[in-house]
């Protein structure tokens, strides 16, 4: 069964470049088997789709992540529901919902607006900065941060660590140790964070997850989350909500840099900038795969997958699949028609709660972008690239502006 096709999602040079990697998946071996690191993968979009559709199945509850150390029966501990299966997984979405409407949402755009052109002015002052070290990396970690009640002066920190909490060295197969410090450090200060609000709430999320209850359907009680269950979450909304958009916004300037034509369009008309975010989803999305455990033999394209396995659902290649988005589908286009096809943010049960909030985010920054500069140019040669398995995109991305 296994594929001689070489495909290891820790290589640099995968990294750098999957798509070639994937056409190939999905053309040689659209279901395909790594005895060497002992997973499975789908790189067909209607595989991907069924993946993220069957809960019964395929599950969650042991993480979503290939790294051995955040693989396994307390993946939860780290990645709250993200990493359970219903009804445990239900139960804190509805609650963490609570906290997280999009009435709460949008009223945040305004803050969102006045945080964007603190950080874009100062850019455009400048004339020269780093694209994501000065706006794109700072905007969703104050707006996560807004959204939990950090303070300003523990942003950076927070932030730090959190980009720590990702990064891989090249050959390493596992949570290096300056990552297992940073989950450290991160747990540590959401804890004390917690406990703060206990005493003293406020009007921010952790103040709203704190008194959020649903009633249990099966016992009729009133139920809350316990703490280790918010310090869960804020976890979760480090890596989920900070990272991805982060690399949403940096993927973004850089796709439109290198298709100068769909940059003149959205700088010639700034209210096509939902369709940058949208495309830009599509093209090279933060997330490119997600981990299931098999829990029961699961076929895709009439190959079982046995009970016990992993099998990685590779949303980049179901992004670029030509079968669903046509023969230009590794063209970056604004506008394209993609209707339900998107798989970004995943489907069904586990799709994701903040999608609504990095679409907004994205928006409002890149209109920021769009508003103010008649064209930027990158400095590719001293670009970095982040190297995660799970998340791609920029670490770095020196950019100089001509303003408007």
């Amino acid at each position: 069964m296994e594929h001689r096709l070489p495909f290891d999602p820790y290589a640099y040079d995968f990294h750098e470049d999957p798509y070639p990697t994937y056409a190939r998946l999905r053309a040689e071996a659209p279901v395909y088997y790594n005895s060497t690191l002992d997973f499975w993968a789908l790189s067909r979009h209607q595989d991907v789709r069924q993946a993220f559709r069957d809960n019964v199945s395929l599950s969650n509850a042991w993480g979503v992540s290939m790294d051995a150390m955040s693989y396994g029966p307390n993946a939860s501990n780290v990645m709250s529901f993200l990493a359970m299966d219903d009804p445990k997984h239900l139960r804190i979405r509805k609650l963490v919902s609570k906290g997280f409407t999009p009435r709460r949402v949008n009223e945040l755009a305004q803050r969102i607006r006045e945080l964007t052109t603190e950080h874009w002015d100062q850019c455009l002052e400048k004339g020269e900065f780093d694209y994501v070290a000065d706006f794109a990396g700072k905007l969703p970690m104050d707006v996560v941060s807004e959204l939990l009640g950090v303070p300003v002066a523990d942003r950076a920190f927070l932030r730090e660590q959190s980009d720590l909490l990702i990064h891989r060295e090249e050959g390493v197969l596992d949570v290096p140790e300056a990552a297992i410090h940073a989950y450290l450090a991160l747990y540590t200060y959401y804890n004390e964070l917690v406990a703060d609000r206990r005493k003293s709430p406020g009007d921010d999320l952790v103040s709203a997850l704190l008194e959020a209850e649903i009633v249990d359907e099966e016992s009729g009680e009133h139920v809350a989350l316990t703490d280790e269950e918010i310090n869960g979450f804020m976890m979760l909304m480090v890596v989920a909500g900070n990272e991805t958009t982060t690399k949403l916004l940096a993927n973004a300037a850089y796709w439109a840099h290198e298709n100068r034509d769909q940059l003149t369009r959205v700088l010639d008309d700034p209210d096509l900038v939902p369709l940058w975010t949208e495309e830009t989803l599509r093209y090279d999305n933060s997330t490119q795969m997600v981990l299931r455990r098999v829990v029961a033999d699961a076929e895709f394209g009439g190959i079982v997958i046995p009970a016990e396995q992993r099998v990685l659902l590779l949303v980049g290649s179901a992004n670029r699949d030509a079968e669903v988005f046509g023969d230009d589908a590794d063209r970056y286009v604004l506008g394209r028609e993609v209707g339900q096809n998107l798989m970004s943010f995943g489907l069904g049960t586990h799709f994701c709660l903040g999608a609504h909030l990095a679409r907004l985010e994205s928006n409002i920054g890149l209109d920021a972008v769009a508003r103010s500069v008649a064209g930027y140019e990158l400095d590719l040669e001293n670009a970095e690239r982040v190297h995660s398995v799970n998340v791609r995109g920029f670490a770095s991305l020196p950019m100089k502006v001509t303003a408007r």
